[in-house]
């Protein structure tokens, strides 16, 4: 199968918008540390940018789940690796890099919740409100696309194309 990608989002309006995103996580948390839990892998790049451009004290760990095979859900969720650290009365980003179903969003919110974090919140790059099945918050959202299959900037098919620096459509 021959694939190609199409530019959706460029690399210079991504991390403007990462800035933005950071300003607006910082407002609403002025005081204290937040600590931030990266999705892998398809996070890995957000939020490396995310944490760079945050005023304050921040922290970070990763976690790592489940629920794709090629370019389809299979609707399963498996923790595959776990945070390091308590959460324990702490400031909790989630840093998910797309938010499709929300199957493993909301997976992760409850898991996270039962730790007893101080707050929980999550922000996404990208969001496809189009293909929800479950009603999830997400409190920072990067950018709304439509149902299309995406990679670059983290975001991969087959573990290709995640090298990106921009997100792209993925076309046969």
């Amino acid at each position: 199968m021959s694939v190609t990608v199409s530019p959706l989002l460029a690399a210079d309006v991504i991390h403007a918008r990462i800035q933005a995103l950071a300003a607006e996580i910082r407002r609403d948390n002025p005081a204290g540390d937040l600590h931030f839990i990266g999705v892998l892998k398809g996070s890995v790049f957000f939020m490396t940018d995310l944490l760079r451009a945050m005023a304050g004290t921040v922290t970070m760990d990763f976690i790592a789940v489940s629920s794709y095979a090629g370019t389809k859900t299979t609707g399963e969720v498996r923790l595959l690796k776990d945070v390091d650290r308590g959460l324990q009365d702490r400031h909790v980003i989630i840093v998910e890099d797309i938010v499709d179903t929300g199957l493993t969003l909301n997976y992760l919110q409850e898991l996270l919740r039962a730790r007893g974090p101080r707050s929980l919140r999550t922000a996404c790059l990208l969001s496809k409100p189009s293909r929800r099945k479950v009603n999830v918050p997400v409190d920072y959202i990067g950018f709304e696309i439509e149902d299309r299959f995406v990679v670059g900037y983290g975001l991969d098919y087959d573990e290709r194309y995640r090298h990106l620096p921009y997100i792209g459509v993925l076309t046969s």
